[in-house]
């Protein structure tokens, strides 16, 4: 059964990506934590699953316009997938659903989601001081650098959900210069497909991913993205990256107060146990 709450969500979120280009895990993941009450690590993993669907959509539709510099996007996978199958060992060894994976997931959450704001809104000034600054690095250093990118990535979308989209475009605008900016997305796109599969892949298997609810938002969100797609060429783009990473930033917020509010809750209660 399609539950109407989540497929609502998930046609919310997908407008609001097709608008930006900024991935669906910047705004799915803290919704499913803050609004529904899922645990962070189950809101991971089902997103991570949720994203792989989508950007198999969006990478089929950048593919058919040639649109994807695939060198790249294997370099990228170089890095990420070896790093995100590293990662997912180690989250192995965690249970799951306990405070320790909770307070993991979140920490690395807010940061990968103040990194994205911070993509958002001086992605222009990063890249022309990175430029002034940093001398052009010649085919095997880019190849190279490309690589850690990747194996970055997949760190961070594999314990957040979050890093494939602003962050990564970002570092592609700076190695690839020479690259139109539909290539520089279709790639960034190309790539978060194996990336988000292997993540989600690994998620579910250490009992990190919830069906129901990945199908449910899917059931909105891909319409929500085409709608979204639609609008984005009505609203300037300034306006929308602003506002979205002013959100992305009262969110990180709000996950940091609700994880400092439940430590200081777990403290207290474990001082009140201990003997005198």
């Amino acid at each position: 059964m399609i539950d109407p709450l989540y497929a609502a969500s998930g046609f919310c979120v997908g407008i609001l990506v097709g608008m930006t280009g900024v991935g669906g895990g910047s705004l799915m993941t803290p919704l499913l934590i803050l609004v529904f009450g899922i645990h962070p690590a189950t809101a991971v993993g089902t997103d991570l699953l949720y994203a792989a669907a989508t950007k198999t959509v969006g990478s089929l539709v950048h593919g058919f316009a040639r649109s994807i510099e695939w060198t790249v996007v294997r370099r990228l996978a170089t890095g990420s997938v070896p790093a995100t199958v590293i990662t997912l060992t180690i989250l192995s060894f965690v249970k799951v659903q306990s405070e320790t994976a909770r307070m993991l997931v979140t920490v690395v959450l807010c940061g990968a989601l103040l990194m994205t704001a911070i993509a958002l809104i001086f992605r222009g000034t990063i890249v022309r001081l990175y430029r002034d600054r940093v001398p052009a690095l010649d085919a095997r250093k880019t190849a190279i650098v490309t690589v850690l990118v990747g194996a970055v990535l997949g760190v961070l979308v594999s314990v957040s959900s979050i890093g494939a989209g602003a962050v990564g475009v970002i570092a592609l605008i700076i190695l690839y210069p020479q690259l139109p900016m539909a290539r520089i997305v279709g790639s960034d796109i190309a790539h978060a497909v194996p990336l988000t599969l292997v993540a989600g892949a690994g998620h579910w298997i250490i009992g990190a991913v919830d069906w129901h609810i990945m199908g449910s938002l899917l059931t909105g969100s891909l319409p929500g993205i085409v709608l979204g797609s639609y609008v984005a060429v009505r609203v300037p783009e300034r306006a929308l990256r602003l506002t979205l990473a002013a959100t992305l930033v009262l969110v990180a917020g709000k996950l940091a107060h609700d994880q400092i509010g439940n430590s200081s809750l777990l403290m207290t209660a474990f001082t009140r146990r201990a003997p005198n």
